[in-house]
């Protein structure tokens, strides 16, 4: 038993020998540290060559998605795009009646420059028998048309015939291209006009590489030399005055990037860059960067690109700028802000006569161009503007694509929307507006509000449209929604509604022209009054219409029946619940837009076809398809000699009546009117008919408060002015079957009696030819006949 307690003791060596070993672990350590500096470098190195690896699947993965963002974006549709908006096509034809006037006032307005010879597209000159122009190559609605070199001749009657300069051949038409108004439906703020590479001159390609990337046909998309060649200009100057990076960078960073300051950011510019370059060509990337870069601002939108600049501050396509307005564009590209024309017209010019100097270095320019570009003032417009926006037109315009184009007007596709708008009376019309209204002021107190809207006589084609009296506010559009009291306007309905039946009514027909009183259904009674408080006892009907008397139209209307006059109405174009059937209707209680009333007044304009109105022309995609397109059409809703009738009428308005005003200039171009005036005065009116136009004008006041103005005071005012600027066509309406002269006697009472041999000579509508039959026997007029006049 005690042998096995010291049996223990026997282990006690064994751990003394195990801590004599640690020392020679201890040695093993120290020969490791011996080695560091070598086993260092060489993890350093896998250190690296992981990070490395790490790095380069990044820039591998980063690679493939910033190759899959410029690929979608440069292989689909690059920009989104407004839609743009054009103007009505003015199509010349020989024996159109269209003055030499006219045509050079259009050219004008499409800033066609007049020139001693034609030498390039957009210039012209004149004569007094000649128009020598190159019309500018345009892609209409039917397809692109390049330039064409004609000569038009032109006598008293008109145009005469086209000969093309270039053939020397005869042209049966000649479409002259419509003005740029607008744009449409911009998704952001930025608003361009989309121009292919070949659409670009070649003179301003080459001024932006000289100044902006000289070898941007030679880089990969970045350019070491030119990175720099900058930072040794910047380091001499102390500060940044000049940048390495290529018009490739610069589109990079435009199209895919934001304006941050960062390493990373560059980083991503020049990859994205050397993307680009090695996927599309030179000539791809150049278009790219000449419709994206930005050029400065107005109207809080950016103008990006070089097309779209070129209209804001020349208002000339690009292709027809000089070479100085050329390199003005060029020079604002460094800073548009900075460099705003309109703003610092002194710092611009120095700028462009640098670029001038750079174009010349370059041998772009000789010493002589240099110096005739340099001399040149900016010759930039007044006021930079997008377009010559008419926003009363373009409200109408808006919901017209919306109701009639449908599905096939998209927006941000760049489509191109053509218009009836007619340039010439849109501006003339304005400038009677803004003319006349501040002169009508002065008798009618401050806060006089006005509306025209000028439609096309027979295609109904909307050619003008004012708003307010502040022509360029887009704002409440009174010609479309304010509806008012249409006073007189309405009388010519009810002269139709008695003309379409000869059996009864004929221009000649005696009416009362007595006080009367009309008992309403309160209790309360209406007594119609004319408007000089005179009763003249009996007048012809035609005297009545002339004279705008109310007590005889008054009595009329009631023989006829509101039913009749109403149905009259709604077949001129006029709603249906627009109309009130009570006797005030006859003196035009009904309340009408001056849009409404333009289409029932071009109805009668034309003879009694009803042609609706509109704005819209066409619809075209950027591939020349066309998606819509309006055809004008009429119908017949009205008998045309109960019509033709009541234009007579009308026209013994302008000559003898309450328009008068415009006889003594206008007497030759037979024009037919209508002067309207509502309750004390509240709205002025004037309804005129021209060979061309329908023009429908009013004047009022928003709080609806009397201003002292008839419409022979008024609106008749506005629309003389109108007509002093453009200048009216002859209005003669064909003589219809049926409609023949017949003679009368004028009695002491100033009433008209039929005889056969009388001196006084009135239409009528001489249903199956009775009159003349009548008449040509010798025979005294018919008791049927006599029983239609009132005896």
């Amino acid at each position: 038993m005690a042998e096995k307690k010291k049996a223990p003791a026997k282990t006690a060596p064994k751990k003394t020998v195990i801590k004599k070993k640690a020392p020679a672990k201890r040695k093993s350590t120290s020969k490791k540290k011996t080695q560091s500096p070598r086993s260092f470098w060489k993890g350093l190195i896998i250190l690296g060559f992981k990070l490395s690896l790490v790095v380069l699947a990044i820039l591998v993965i980063a690679g493939i998605y910033l190759d899959t963002v410029v690929k979608n974006r440069f292989d689909g549709q690059l920009f989104t795009l407004p839609t743009v908006v054009y103007s009505r096509v003015l199509t010349l034809a020989p024996g159109q009646n269209i003055s030499l006037q006219t045509v050079t006032q259009e050219l004008d307005l499409l800033k066609y420059q007049k020139v001693r010879q034609p030498q390039r597209s957009g210039e012209y000159s004149s004569s007094s028998t000649k128009i020598e122009l190159i019309r500018r190559p345009f892609e209409f609605q039917q397809g692109p048309e390049p330039d064409r070199h004609v000569m038009l001749y032109f006598n008293a009657d008109g145009l005469q015939r086209i000969e093309n300069r270039t053939v020397k051949k005869e042209m049966g038409f000649l479409q002259i291209e419509p003005q740029f108004l607008g744009m449409l439906d911009a998704d952001d703020d930025q608003q361009r006009l989309f121009l292919r590479r070949e659409q670009f001159p070649e003179v301003m390609v080459d001024a932006l590489l000289a100044t902006e990337d000289r070898d941007f046909y030679q880089h990969d998309g970045v350019s070491p030399l030119a990175i720099a060649r900058a930072m040794v200009v910047n380091a001499k100057a102390g500060r940044t005055v000049q940048g390495g990076s290529t018009l490739t960078q610069q589109l990079a960073k435009n199209l895919f990037l934001s304006r941050e300051r960062t390493l990373w950011r560059k980083v991503r510019e020049a990859y994205i860059a050397l993307i680009l370059d090695y996927r599309y060509s030179k000539d791809r990337i150049l278009e790219a960067y000449l419709n994206e870069v930005y050029l400065g601002q107005t109207g809080g939108e950016a103008i990006h690109g070089f097309g779209l600049a070129a209209q804001v501050y020349f208002g000339r396509p690009i292709e027809e700028l000089r070479i100085d307005q050329l390199a003005m564009l060029v020079g604002m590209v460094k800073g548009p802000s900075y460099y705003n024309p309109m703003r610092f017209p002194e710092r611009v010019k120095d700028r462009r006569d640098l670029v001038l100097r750079l174009m010349m270095q370059e041998e772009i320019l000789s010493p002589r161009q240099y110096e005739m570009a340099a001399n040149r003032p900016l010759d930039v417009k007044k006021r930079a503007s997008i377009s010559t926006r008419q926003p009363a037109y373009f409200q109408q315009l808006k919901w017209e694509l919306k109701e009639k184009a449908g599905e096939a007007y998209q927006r941000g596709e760049g489509l191109r929307v053509f218009t009836t708008l007619d340039p010439l009376s849109q501006q003339k019309a304005e400038k009677a507006v803004e003319r006349i209204v501040p002169q009508l002021e002065k008798r009618a107190g401050k806060g006089l509000e006005s509306a025209m809207v000028i439609v096309d006589r027979q295609s109904g084609e909307i050619r003008a449209m004012i708003g307010g009296s502040r022509t360029g506010f887009d704002g409440f559009n009174r010609a479309i929604n304010a509806k008012r009291p249409i006073g007189s306007l309405v009388k010519p309905a009810i002269y139709l509604s008695a003309l379409e039946s000869p059996e009864k009514y004929s221009l000649a027909t005696t009416l009362d022209d007595k006080p009367i009183s009309l008992k309403g259904s309160k209790g309360t009674a209406w007594t119609p009054r004319n408007y000089d408080r005179k009763f003249r006892g009996q007048v012809p009907l035609y005297y009545a219409l002339s004279r705008s008397l109310n007590v005889p139209t008054v009595n009329l209307g009631l023989m006829v029946g509101l039913n009749k006059v109403t149905d009259t109405l709604v077949k001129l174009g006029v709603n249906s619940q627009e109309i009130n059937q009570v006797p005030s209707m006859l003196l035009g209680s009904i309340s009408l837009s001056p849009y409404q009333v333009a289409q029932m007044y071009q109805t009668l304009g034309n003879g009694g076809r009803k042609a609706p109105l509109t704005a819209l022309k066409a619809v075209v995609n950027t591939d020349g398809v066309l998606l819509y397109e309006n055809f004008p059409r009429s119908s017949r809703v009205v008998p045309e000699q109960a019509t033709w009738l009541t234009i007579y009428g009308m026209k013994k308005t302008v000559s003898e009546g309450t328009a008068r005003f415009l006889n003594s200039k206008y007497s030759w171009a037979a024009l037919a009117g209508k002067t309207g005036t509502s309750n004390d005065s509240r709205d002025s009116w004037y309804a005129g008919i021209d060979g061309r136009e329908v023009a429908i004008t009013w004047l009022g006041r928003d709080d609806n408060k009397p201003m002292k103005l008839t419409g022979s005071s008024g609106a008749l005012r506005v629309y003389a002015d109108y007509l002093s600027m453009r200048s009216p066509e002859v209005f003669n309406l064909p003589w219809p079957n049926e409609v023949t002269t017949a003679h009368f006697d004028l009695q002491e009472n100033k009433t008209l009696k039929p005889d056969c041999s009388g001196k006084e000579n009135i239409p009528i509508w001489d249903i199956k030819g009775q009159y003349k039959a009548e008449c040509e026997m010798g025979n005294t007029p018919a008791a049927w006949l006599t029983d239609i006049f009132g005896f």
